[in-house]
């Protein structure tokens, strides 16, 4: 790509425009090329194979990524409020985000210990003083309504299964609908009647709703125009055709499944541990039926979880993903507290018991729990990561140990990640991998593409669990962020001799809370896009198992390039095909002289392709506006061969995928790319 250059003359003007576009960086065309020899040796002798789990992700609980995002639940929240637990335990306390329809005059909203759930007490108490003899109530009825997380997207002809607990000694006439947030526009209703006494006691209510409209920015009311009073407990709405029917929003479940993720690391982060024991992620307080768990509140990112996420839906999301499951394990500390050593052993205990959970039999005390939520077959539970990055914390070094001995003692085949880096871990402080968290800025990321370069090769291997450049040059996910790091993702393949695992953080980030910029994919409630970084992915996602080859770069005075070079199989047609990706984190266009040596088949005319991240600006962003500003963009290549001249672009990530010579090529390759399938 190039751009025109203007004329200089003597106008104050024209000297202001040239200032401005030389300090915006359009890097594309206002320098010289540079030429450069890549040599690969593709030899099968030569080769290494990348670990089969190399590339994954990292969920953690911030930025309302599971709560009002992943976790496809639309009442905000069904155990905050919808189980009325957050307000705390007094009663009266806090309905938010629930709010009144009609006024003190004809409705009095409250909250009581009434609830049926003993984990979950508090209910609400909704009693209607208009609708008696002589009164009337509005013609609207008056009711509750809740917004959800930043409105509700309701697609129209759209299926959602409402689930809610009714208590009333009275007789009942309810509306339950889906409106616009002001109430006026209604999608669907489903009224509920009842005799005097029908609803003595708890009573579930199950029923569908389907949208005559969209709106996407709609609520959930409950109104009545009868006077009487009627408890509520446990509201939930759901989309019926969530991500393999398991309750995850599927435009952003499938934005994961489109990376290719071969682990998911799960639940956080600072969220395990919380600011306060009280408030840490404890699993086997998130299993069982969604109205039997507590939630609790996310005190570390400031908001209330319902638990709808909890430890069994993440496994099973692995597993829907194709992924192998990693733990990060509450170690008994948080980051303002800690468990003495004498009393550690009951959270040894109910870790032990949370991998039962996973992976014992349908027979076991855990395993049975499992087996009733649906899921009698076991999960892959194999890496378990003790804390988070805390071993320069005086107890953690004990304890650990005391953790890595019991779960060793139960499940020897288990990988045990430390926090520690690999100078810390030793016969007496043992582990399989050392976390390793990587935040610095996108020049800083760029050079630690050689990170692992002087790493021993024996010993534990790296888990690079997180990695992000952040800073000003990071914005919300800038290309020039991407690109640095695609260039240390390039030097992990490099070493994944001492690396064997490596995921990016944050994920997600609900675009009405973000607590952590930038992140790889941004949503609302009816939209979503990926940042440049997350586009950035797909170059890795047929790395993991495929095979490394050793390169050589040859280049005067320029030191802006990164590259590795592997054989790789697709999947979908069985073609082998060898991808050369590089990095030029330069100003400079480059002319690669590409030379191949070593294959047992040869490079095929054509099905070769193709494919670049670029964009005008080094900090050019995607946005709701524009999703697609900076995405690969892929084209054949004409002149595939084990001899070839191409031009890197400044400022870009190219991959070259050379389809090698079989006898069952189909070149599909192109039309499988980028967009047509992501």
């Amino acid at each position: 790509m190039g751009v025109r250059r203007g004329r200089l003359d003597s106008s104050l003007f024209h000297m202001l425009v040239l200032v401005c576009t030389l300090c915006q960086v359009l890097f594309v065309g206002l320098v010289t090329g540079q030429t450069a020899q890549l040599s690969v040796d593709a030899s099968s002798k030569n080769g290494q194979t990348i670990p089969d789990k190399m590339f994954g992700i990292f969920f953690e609980e911030l930025n309302h990524a599971g709560a009002g995002g992943l976790w496809a639940e639309l009442v905000s929240n069904r155990v905050q409020v919808t189980g009325f637990e957050a307000g705390g335990i007094n009663t009266p306390s806090n309905i938010d985000p629930w709010l009144i329809i009609g006024d003190e005059s004809n409705i009095i909203v409250s909250t009581d210990r009434s609830s049926c759930f003993a984990s979950n007490p508090i209910a609400l108490r909704m009693e209607v003083l208009c609708g008696a003899t002589g009164t009337n109530c509005p013609s609207g009825g008056v009711g509750i309504y809740n917004p959800g997380y930043w409105g509700m997207n309701i697609e129209k002809t759209k299926v959602y299964k409402v689930n809610m607990y009714i208590r009333s000694s009275d007789s009942v006439d309810l509306a339950v609908s889906l409106t616009s947030s002001d109430g006026l526009q209604n999608l669907a209703t489903h009224t509920i009647t009842a005799e005097k006494g029908d609803f003595a006691g708890w009573t579930k209510v199950e029923f569908d709703l389907q949208s005559s409209e969209r709106n996407t920015n709609s609520r959930l009311q409950l109104t009545t125009t009868k006077n009487g009073i009627i408890w509520f407990d446990q509201v939930s709405v759901m989309p019926s055709d969530t991500y393999m029917g398991h309750g995850f929003r599927k435009d952003l479940a499938t934005m994961l499944a489109n990376l290719k993720p071969r682990f998911l690391k799960f639940p956080g982060g600072n969220y395990v541990m919380g600011n306060y024991l009280l408030n840490a992620f404890r699993w086997s307080e998130t299993i069982g039926p969604w109205e039997e768990r507590p939630g609790h509140f996310n005190d570390v990112w400031d908001y209330w979880t319902d638990d709808g996420l909890g430890f069994f839906e993440f496994l099973q999301l692995a597993e829907d993903l194709g992924a192998c499951p990693v733990w990060v394990i509450n170690d008994g500390a948080s980051l303002n507290e800690q468990i003495p050593s004498a009393t550690i052993v009951a959270f040894v205990k109910d870790v032990v018991n949370g991998i039962e959970f996973a992976r014992g039999d349908p027979e076991t005390t855990w395993g049975s729990v499992r087996a009733a939520m649906g899921h009698p077959e076991p999960f892959p539970l194999y890496y378990i990561s003790v804390g988070n990055q805390e071993c320069s914390k005086p107890y953690y070094k004990e304890k650990y140990v005391k953790f890595y001995s019991a779960i060793k003692a139960s499940y020897p085949d288990i990988k045990i990640i430390s926090s520690c880096d690999m100078s810390s871990i030793s016969a007496v402080n043992p582990a399989d991998l050392y976390d390793v968290h990587v935040y610095t800025s996108s020049g800083d990321m760029f050079s630690k593409t050689r990170m692992f370069d002087n790493t021993p090769r024996s010993g534990p291997k790296a888990f690079v669990s997180e990695y992000a450049v952040t800073g000003n040059d990071a914005g919300r996910g800038t290309l020039v962020a991407a690109l640095a790091e695609a260039a240390f993702l390039i030097g992990l393949e490099r070493n994944s001799d001492v690396v064997e695992m490596a995921s990016c953080a944050p994920l997600f980030v609900n675009d009405n809370d973000r607590r952590f910029s930038p992140d790889a994919i941004v949503f609302n409630s009816w939209q979503h896009y990926g940042c440049p970084n997350y586009w950035m992915l797909h170059f890795f996602k047929d790395s993991s198992g495929a095979t490394l080859h050793p390169l050589t770069i040859q280049v005067s005075n320029y030191d802006q390039l990164a590259a590795s070079a592997l054989t790789w199989q697709n999947s979908n047609d069985g073609n082998t095909y060898l991808k050369i990706k590089v990095v030029n984190f330069g100003n400079k266009a480059v002319n690669l002289n590409i030379a191949v040596a070593g294959l047992e088949n040869g490079i095929q005319a054509f099905g070769s392709i193709k494919t670049v991240l670029t964009s005008g600006w080094l900090r050019d962003e995607n946005s709701f506006q524009q999703p697609d500003k900076v995405v690969p963009a892929a084209s054949p290549i004409t002149n595939a061969g084990e001899q070839m001249g191409v031009i890197v672009d400044p400022y870009s990530l190219t991959s070259f995928d050379l389809l090698l010579d079989t006898n069952t090529n189909k070149y599909p390759l192109l039309e499988s790319t980028f967009h047509s399938s992501m």
